[in-house]
């Protein structure tokens, strides 16, 4: 259960709600990036360890090998930057 004691006391219950629907909006969107990265990771192995002798499924594989990565990363600069806006948001409500 959330703690709604640092919000503003002018909100309404609707208003608790929206915060509520908005920060799992940014959770899940973290999940569909970390998601991403889970799924390019092992494409990525998957590509290398199975297909040996193929020199553009092991090029295309370590291309997905070290592009995952990336993905993590944008999804954690993304959902803390958002975090961020949404905490400095109700902070000018107060």
């Amino acid at each position: 259960m959330k703690n709604y004691n640092n919000f503003n006391k002018d909100m309404i219950l609707r208003d608790y709600l929206a915060l509520d629907r908005t920060v799992l909006a940014n959770e899940r969107t973290f999940l569909a990036y970390m998601r991403t990265f889970i799924g390019t990771l092992s494409a990525g192995v998957a590509m290398v360890k199975l297909v040996e002798n193929s020199f553009w499924i092991n090029g295309i594989g370590w291309l997905f090998i070290v592009a995952s990565p990336f993905f993590l990363l944008l999804g954690i600069v993304r959902y803390k930057a958002f975090a961020k806006k949404l905490q400095e948001l109700d902070e000018k409500k107060d």
